[in-house]
């Protein structure tokens, strides 16, 4: 079962290292996250959180994300 809590987190959370290091989570970019979809994502929530916003991107669901942002502020 999927944590909802996940989705709140994305857009809090930024990332812990790489060139994308301090980006939020939600604010990475799609080819980034493909290479990671490749590679393989991070274990643990960071990789949770980092493979529900590549499927958000690439299913063209990003209104989700603006509409989370704003509820958060």
């Amino acid at each position: 079962m999927h944590d909802p809590k996940i989705l709140i987190d994305m857009i809090h959370t930024p990332m812990p290292f790489g060139q994308y290091q301090g980006r939020k989570i939600c604010d990475l970019p799609v080819n980034y996250l493909e290479w990671f979809q490749r590679q393989g994502f991070p274990k643990g929530k960071l990789g949770m959180m980092m493979q529900t916003v590549y499927e958000i991107k690439i299913n063209g669901l990003d209104d989700l994300i603006k509409q989370l942002k704003l509820r958060a502020q």
